[in-house]
């Protein structure tokens, strides 16, 4: 398959027009390469996971993040010059869809809110919540911006909240994340409610959205990368799950539908190990 249709292929899914305007999505590193046969998905496009794509016959990668914020000279013997020199000797183009996939609520975002079942938060007038969670797309937290879904123009932005199908106990739902983030380790701020029927899920960064949760009626927001001054005017409990362990799984099911749209290109997925290893001290 040609390089620019798989492009436009992973756009329909994560759109450069709703990325944030700071955002670098998009072509990272240009290639003369046309075909494409194997397509590898990746969270980071770290030096490691570079390799192992190029050893697996990668002709393309997509990762979701960014290869640098900030353009610069590859003037450093860094990660970012061993990443370009490898892409650059294999001719094989970078792709990042970062914020422009963090901002589709219909897309592979979404996938802890679809786990939990979380359904539309009803309209203030009281009609009624749609029976399945994702008939009706979920409140968006931070609006970016709109597009088409399925023939109907959505907002799109980033977080969502939705309501739970039964209100759960906090006992109830350590019990589904642990079926989901495997190797996290949360840390709770605040204290959570004895049922708890709204959440709030913003994968990677995204304790900045907790005034915008607390005013949607969530009972608790899911994302990472608190800070400590931040944590402790708090409106609502956040529950800090990591920056890798949401947007992992997001990646590895985004190449799954990719598979399913490229029929004529192997898809392959990359794992990566989250970089903030946990260390318990012991006796």
């Amino acid at each position: 398959m040609n390089q620019s249709e798989i492009i436009r292929i992973i756009e329909r899914t994560a759109p450069l027009g709703i990325a944030a305007p700071w955002d670098k999505s998009g072509v990272q590193v240009a290639s003369s390469r046309e075909d494409v046969r194997t397509l590898a998905v990746c969270l980071d496009p770290t030096p490691e996971s570079i390799r192992i794509a190029l050893s697996e016959g990668a002709d393309m990668v997509l990762a979701h993040h960014p290869l640098t914020m900030e353009s610069r000279f590859p003037d450093r013997l860094d990660s970012y010059h061993e990443v370009l020199s490898l892409l650059f000797r294999a001719d094989v183009p970078l792709y990042s869809s970062h914020t422009s996939l963090d901002a589709n609520p219909f897309g592979p975002v979404s996938w802890l809110a679809e786990e939990l079942g979380l359904c539309p938060v009803p309209p203030a007038d009281g009609e009624p919540r749609s029976e399945s969670g994702f008939d009706a797309p979920l409140t968006v937290l931070e609006r970016t911006g709109t597009m088409e879904w399925n023939g109907t123009s959505c907002v799109c932005g980033f977080g969502v909240v939705g309501d739970c199908a039964v209100a759960v106990t906090p006992d109830d739902l350590k019990k589904m994340l642990a079926l989901w983030l495997v190797g996290s380790c949360p840390r709770l701020v605040g204290t959570l409610p004895e049922r708890i029927r709204r959440i709030a899920i913003c994968p990677g960064s995204g304790s900045s959205l907790a005034p915008e949760a607390a005013a949607a009626g969530a009972d608790l927001l899911i994302t990472g990368d608190v800070k400590y001054h931040a944590a402790l005017d708090f409106p609502l409990p956040v529950l800090d799950v990591g920056h890798f362990s949401l947007e992992e799984e997001m990646m590895r099911r985004f190449a799954l539908q990719l598979k399913k749209q490229v029929s004529d290109v192997a898809v392959q997925f990359v794992p990566a190990q989250d970089p903030l290893a946990p260390f318990f001290p012991s006796h």
